[in-house]
């Protein structure tokens, strides 16, 4: 997965237009590196799942 492509998810999550995207652990790093250097990055959780998949999620209020 590219930035643009990671991109295009997280502004999908933060629009309400998906409600979970699931990640594969051989996408992870270069997903990440764009999720942390978002403005709204406390917004997303990702919960992990077995074979390395995560599951990211949109939340109203940012996470201490």
């Amino acid at each position: 997965m590219n930035a643009d492509e990671a991109n295009e998810v997280l502004n999908k999550l933060a629009n309400r237009e998906m409600d979970e995207f699931k990640i594969s652990k051989e996408d992870f790093l270069g997903f990440r590196e764009v999720l942390v250097n978002r403005e709204d990055f406390k917004h997303f959780r990702g919960n992990a799942h077995h074979n390395g998949e995560i599951v990211y999620t949109y939340l109203e209020e940012a996470r201490s």
